[in-house]
């Protein structure tokens, strides 16, 4: 292992998850400066980026050269395929997701570096494992962040910029020799990355994608992270702490409020819905927020008495507000999928997965 290149690739990746915080700020920055611009300075950001690189790899290759080209050109063939595959309707949101291409393209390249000296499977796979354990790491982080997600699909996304930064890796300098399979050194480094990329996956999933169902009679469906006495005592706590203290804006640096977020997703689908003249979901995430997320609609997100009194009679005029007597609601505020699995049974497959992978280096 190259040390040099090995605490390159940790500080790299600290910087790159530390940042995490100041990137929207500075992302709201750039479109306040130079409005309807934020497009064109990410992607020539991310074209000079790519130039470069390119540029570097062209003066550099000298030797292997149709194994090479061939490396680069599959990197960015799948980073073209992905971006494409992948592409949203909005271009400011393509534009930060191709960023990322640049981000760990770099931190792969790094962690290649610091193993080329292996010969063997491991500069593949050790390299591969560690960026995506800083990508799960990031976007774990960044669930925390006011203004920032993290979610499993970004990690998937990361995943594709990992590959094409080691493709890129090998196309740009090769190993001396490659030799088959994995041996004791890599097999020892590989079972401890391994095991600790498992453990790191566990707590992000466990944080943005375990949860609970909550079945209410009169409101129907919808998912939390937090159990129903959970929610309720939330609810207690930040009426009581709001009064004292209204909640932060999203945009300063402060742990973000998950109670408050869930909330403001179910106020976006009831307006939404509302605005779609969707009665029946408006008056039941209504009803939601009422029952659950009671402080959040105090902050400036509760319907005027009219307001309300109109839904209700609307609501009332499409049948029984009873869900028993008609089509039970399932709300689809929440933006991620949440898996309803025991907790105690989730960390016992991690655990085991993290055992299994630690043995693997004794065999």
């Amino acid at each position: 292992m190259s040390i040099r290149y090995f605490l390159l690739a940790i500080g790299v990746s600290v910087s790159l998850v530390l940042s995490a915080p100041f990137i929207g700020q500075i992302r709201n920055e750039i479109r306040a400066r130079f409005p309807g611009q934020f497009v064109l300075i990410l992607g020539s950001v991310i074209g000079v980026s790519i130039l470069s690189a390119l540029t570097v790899a062209l003066v550099r290759i000298r030797d292997r050269r149709l194994m090479r080209y061939g490396a680069i050109a599959c990197a960015l063939a799948l980073g073209a395929g992905y971006a494409l595959w992948t592409a949203k309707p909005d271009p400011q949101v393509n534009a930060v997701e191709r960023f990322h291409f640049v981000q760990y393209g770099l931190v792969t390249l790094l962690f290649y570096k610091a193993w080329r000296p292996l010969g063997d499977g491991g500069v593949v796979l050790l390299p591969i494992v560690a960026a995506l354990t800083v990508a799960m790491v990031e976007e774990w982080f960044q669930w925390f962040i006011p203004g920032r997600v993290g979610a499993l699909e970004d990690v998937l996304l990361n995943w594709a910029a990992i590959l094409c930064g080691l493709l890129f890796s090998l196309g740009l300098d090769p190993p001396p020799r490659l030799t088959p399979g994995v041996g004791n050194g890599s097999r020892r480094q590989l079972g401890s990355a391994v095991a600790i990329a498992i453990l790191v996956f566990g707590m992000f999933f466990d944080s943005v994608h375990l949860g609970h169902e909550i079945h209410d009679r009169e409101v129907g469906t919808f998912t939390s992270i937090d159990t129903e006495s959970a929610l309720r005592a939330h609810a207690q706590d930040r009426a009581k702490r709001w009064r004292a203290e209204p909640p932060i804006d999203r945009t300063r640096m402060a742990r973000e409020d998950q109670y408050r977020t869930e909330g403001i997703q179910h106020v976006r689908r009831r307006n939404e819905a509302w605005t779609a003249g969707d009665i029946n979901a408006a008056w039941r995430e209504n009803r939601i927020l009422e029952m659950y997320y009671e402080p959040v609609l105090d902050t400036g997100h509760r319907w005027p008495a009219e307001q309300r009194a109109d839904a209700a009679q609307r609501f009332a005029s499409h049948g029984s507000a009873d869900v028993t007597t008609s089509v039970p609601y399932v709300s689809a505020a929440y933006p991620y999928t949440i898996f309803t699995w025991p907790a105690w049974a989730f960390w016992s497959v991690i655990l085991a997965l993290a055992a299994l992978s630690v043995a693997f280096v004794f065999t």
